[in-house]
């Protein structure tokens, strides 16, 4: 792999290093000096990149207490960390950075005061589950509740999209516990600290910066650009909690606090207004705000442009007219009154359209929407790369629409690009925009622009922040909004509280500078000549890994919407097995210069390990990311042409081996059920012995297929289908190939096989053997030549051979027209059946039962369709989150089988357990149903099973009451055909 002549790494210099290595000696292996961890937390949600000397994820609060006090010993600085969101580069630091996360516990609620007490590392979604059953919530919620920490909370000042009904973070911290940089605990409330001595410092402070304390900090609400030295004016009470919050590490660390809680709404509603652009939807916005809405917040059309282009016209619901829109929730004692209230926002707009909702998963897509914006936004509308920098600015409201129109012209001087969306009801306006950064001179162009842009925001009395903060984004733009004496205040106050600097350094006070440290550089290599295409990246893997921005969504719990991402991190709670820390990995492996092992680094490797390659991250992730082909990439280059792995060549050529051996079942079947047999089989293989090994079927589909040809020949004929016989259903499961050819002959099809079994390659893909994976799509599209000629739809049963043909055909073939041909005629069985005119499904309305939908399936082709299905036959199908846990050759392979039921027990196994089960579980994936009949014991079905079962039932009960029943597929099963290779009728 070519590497540029790349820097010597920037802060791990040969002092912080020394002190590193005797921390690790004070406090044991805890302290992580290896550059893996390292590389993980270089880097946050922002532009910047700076490598640790150590990283110590605090397992107490006790650890964090004697780690922070050994490092003011030895004169290394600390920086504090929660879920690592930051857009701002608040989370980063040259010395120890402090994982706090594990101290999440919610020590009490007291729901008479309406406050709960948590644990710095505490999530916010989990505090908001916690508070619910009280009927309360914490009113701040950024958009990455479901993964930020408090802690992260309180030093950024976070706000969200309710700051304008409950407020941000500062007004909603009652008391906190704190570490000093010298590793003292003191207790903060309203009242000033439990050291008298720093609450008499600060007094000093504050009396002699009266006049900058009242005049230049605390003008609006959302200034949160530097202190709030604002809360220590004795008309407001000498607030020093209220002081902290948004201070960003740099003064103290939050050990854990008391928040403060409100009622939670009975029933909302949404006013969806629309404007001819976002500037007059800001003009709108004060008078809305006035009413006593819970939110107000500007989304931009190209916004939902891209969102349109990532997942689908069916992800975002009708809106109003116009070019951008404000969403207006509001909130009422019941549905009627909610309703009411948004009607009487739409009243009152002014907006060119509108529309009311109530529906709550049309309300719930409107704001998933707003909430990916992050991510979404990491792409330019062109295509172009997008990035923070200026993507928090705040202006008093009333001024929002006049800065807008300033703003877009102060883009187009600088020939920037990007989108706009945010919290328009408190004048705060996020953005992403295509700064260049990897060109020469990019960093110089933005610097330029980023000054303007804050001489700009001053201008309109506004802040640089309105809830990141500023970190070592803006911290060397505050003297453009704060004059020298107000900033000298600052630096007073950063005195009294880290009087050598070691907190967070860089930020705030003596500021890095912006265009230093930057993450992507011109420096960065282009890896190009992949084995696949990347596509949206231009063939760059290098563009592909940085999709990752480091939002963190992956370690977010998606279970409970739906979601698969990230299912080894829900097992193992480390962030190396997260999408995010993969990425990272990866990014700093085509770096070179700390992780340093190339293509076989073992850090790299460690990390890809727990990759279940379910592909959830390509459509979980807001930025996109594809950990599964990443993870292929890696493999294939790491052994190309060397020796593998044993389960690649036993689990991944298994389609090769399972075709001799499934013509000769009962001898196969006997030799491996063998108990010494079999225990050296998986031995040999790489196979965890606690795996029970798959059984072949007495009779191949295909043979199955060819003996019931006459009666099938012997049925007017139909539109033609071809049905894709992946391996799994000839070799395993024929059982569920019969049943989709009777679903499919009864809904007026007729089937045709290709003449020959073929593979799609998807084992040689899961295990990086991508030569091989060509090798054997091209057969494929040979054989499905005819097919694609005829313009015949090509069903799929197994879903991620399906998706091998939907997707990574044309990313590992881009160049042969008949992959993107077959990609185009390749559909599931529910997507045919439910666009198939005049066919209606079995009645399903006896049947309730779990579905775990396939990761693959979800991430690619999506699951609309079976739910359309199953809802239309009446079926009462409740479908699981999260992934099965077995993932193909993932859960079968040796070292992996704790963490594949680890998976299964996020969200399929207690679903299984809870359900009232009419039916069997349903699971369209080999994997999926092998991994319910090994951990549950009771069988699963594919969906062409359960309604092939529904048909022959309709069809007895017909037969039982003389009437005619739905058409059967007919023909009897005849002699096993050991040739298993099937003909076109």
């Amino acid at each position: 792999m070519d590497r540029p002549n790349a820097p010597q790494v920037p802060s791990a210099d040969r002092e912080s290093a020394a002190g590193a290595r005797r921390l690790r000696e004070l406090l044991g292996p805890g302290v992580r000096l290896d550059a893996g961890t390292r590389a993980l937390y270089s880097s946050d949600a922002s532009n910047y990149r700076v490598v640790p000397a150590a990283v110590v994820r605090a397992e107490s609060a006790a650890h964090a207490v004697d780690t922070v006090g050994h490092c003011h010993r030895l004169g290394l600085s600390v920086v504090a960390r929660g879920a690592g969101t930051s857009v701002a580069g608040n989370a980063i630091g040259p010395g120890v950075v402090l994982d706090l996360t594990a101290l999440d516990g919610i020590t009490g609620i007291d729901p008479r005061r309406r406050t709960a007490t948590v644990g710095a590392g505490t999530v916010q979604a989990d505090l908001q589950r916690a508070a619910a059953s009280y009927g309360l919530l914490l009113g701040p919620d950024p958009s990455t509740a479901d993964r930020c920490t408090i802690g992260g909370m309180i030093g950024n000042n976070a706000c969200g999209a309710h700051a304008v009904a409950w407020g941000n973070t500062r007004d909603n911290v009652v008391s906190a516990r704190l570490l000093l940089a010298d590793g003292r605990q003191v207790t903060v409330d309203q009242r000033g600290t439990s050291d008298q001595e720093l609450n008499t410092r600060l007094r000093e402070v504050t009396d002699a910066h009266l006049a900058v304390l009242r005049t230049e900090y605390g003008r609006f609400p959302r200034q949160a650009s530097g202190y709030a030295l604002d809360a220590l004016l004795p008309e407001r009470g000498f607030d020093v909690m209220r002081s902290l919050v948004g201070s960003e590490g740099t003064l103290a660390m939050v050990l854990d606090a008391t928040v403060r809680l409100v009622p939670r709404p009975a029933a909302r509603a949404l006013a969806v207004l629309g404007f001819p652009d976002m500037p007059t939807a800001a003009d709108a916005t004060p008078a809305l705000v006035a009413l006593g809405p819970l939110a107000v917040e500007g989304m931009d059309r190209r916004l939902v442009e891209v969102v349109v282009r990532r997942r689908g016209a069916a992800a975002v619901p009708a809106l109003p007219a116009g070019a951008g829109w404000l969403l207006v929730e509001t909130g009422g004692a019941d549905p009627a009154e909610a309703e009411h209230a948004a009607r009487a926002v739409l009243a009152a707009s002014g907006a060119v359209d509108g529309q009311v909702v109530t529906d709550p998963g049309r309300i719930a897509a409107l704001w998933r929407i707003r909430t990916d914006g992050v991510g979404l936004a990491g792409r330019t509308p062109g295509g172009a790369d997008a990035w923070p920098g200026w993507e928090d600015a705040a202006v008093p409201p009333e001024r929002l629409g006049s800065y807008l129109r300033d703003l877009d012209g102060l883009l187009a001087q600088h020939h920037y690009d990007g989108l706009l969306y945010g919290h328009f009801g408190d004048g705060c306006v996020h953005g992403r925009f295509d700064f260049g950064l990897r060109t020469d001179g990019g960093a110089a162009r933005m610097r330029a622009f980023l000054e303007d842009a804050a001489d700009l925001v001053a201008a309109h009395g506004g802040s640089m922040s309105g809830e990141h903060g500023d970190g070592r984004a803006r911290s060397e733009l505050l003297a453009r909004m704060y004059s020298p004496a107000a900033l000298g205040a600052a630096a007073a106050v950063k005195a009294v509280w880290d009087p050598r600097g070691l907190l967070n350094p860089g930020v705030l006070v003596d500021p890095a500078p912006l265009d230093a440290d930057l993450r992507i550089r011109p420096a960065l290599p282009v890896v190009s000549g992949t084995a696949f295409a990347y596509p949206h990246d231009s063939g760059d893997l290098t563009r592909a890994v940085h999709r990752c921005v480091g939002v963190g969504k992956c370690r977010a719990d998606l279970t409970a919407s739906g979601g698969a991402m990230c299912p080894s991190y829900r097992a193992t709670g480390q962030e190396q097995h997260s999408t995010r820390g993969r990425a990272r990995l990866l990014q700093e492996m085509l770096r070179g210069d700390l992780v340093d092992g190339g293509w076989a680094d073992p850090a790299v490797h460690e990390a890809l390990d727990l990759c279940l390659s379910c592909k959830a991250c390509s459509s979980d992730c807001p930025a996109g990311v594809d950990m599964a082909t990443y993870k292929a990439e890696v493999l294939h280059q790491r052994y190309r042409r060397r020796l593998r792995p044993v389960t690649h060549y036993s689990l991944g050529w298994l389609p090769r081996t399972a075709g001799p051996a499934a013509r000769f079942a009962g001898v196969s079947n006997a030799v491996l059920g063998n108990r010494w047999i079999g225990a050296l089989v998986k031995r040999l293989g790489g196979i965890d012995g606690r795996r029970g090994l798959p059984r072949f079927a007495r009779r191949t589909f295909r043979a199955s297929f060819r003996a019931s040809s006459r009666a099938r020949q012997a049925r007017p004929a139909g539109r033609r289908v071809l049905l894709w016989v992946d391996s799994f259903t000839q070799s395993f499961s024929p059982e569920v190939g019969t049943a989709a050819v009777r679903v499919l002959e009864q809904a007026g099809y007729t089937v045709e096989l290709t003449k020959r079994q073929v593979c799609c390659g998807l084992t040689w893909i899961s295990t990086g053997q991508l030569d091989g994976a060509r090798r054997q799509l091209r057969r494929t599209y040979t054989a499905l030549e005819a097919a694609v000629a005829d313009g015949i739809p090509i069903v799929g049963l197994e879903p991620s051979c399906t998706s091998v043909l939907r997707k990574d055909g044309v990313e590992l073939l881009p160049d042969d027209p008949r992959a993107r041909a077959v990609a185009e005629l390749t559909v599931t069985l529910a997507e045919l059946l439910t666009r198939t005119p005049g066919w209606r499904p079995p009645d399903l309305s006896r049947v309730r039962t779990v579905a775990q939908p396939h990761c693959h399936q979800r991430a690619v082709m999506g699951w609309q369709a079976d739910e359309k299905l199953l809802r239309t036959a009446g079926a009462d199908i409740t479908a699981v989150g999260g992934c099965c846990g077995l993932a193909g050759n993932f859960g079968v392979e040796r070292g992996h089988y704790d963490v594949s039921v680890a998976v299964a027990r996020t969200a399929l196994l207690p679903a299984i357990e809870a359900a009232e089960r009419t039916g069997p579980v349903l699971a369209d994936g080999f994997s999926c149903r092998t991994q319910v009949d090994d951990l549950v014991g009771t069988g699963a079905v594919h969906l062409a099973q359960l309604l092939a079962s529904a048909l022959d039932e309709a069809g007895d009960r017909a037969a039982a009451d003389g009437t005619e029943g739905p058409d059967g597929a007919g023909g009897t099963e005849g002699p096993d055909d050991t040739g298993g290779t099937g003909a076109t009728p």
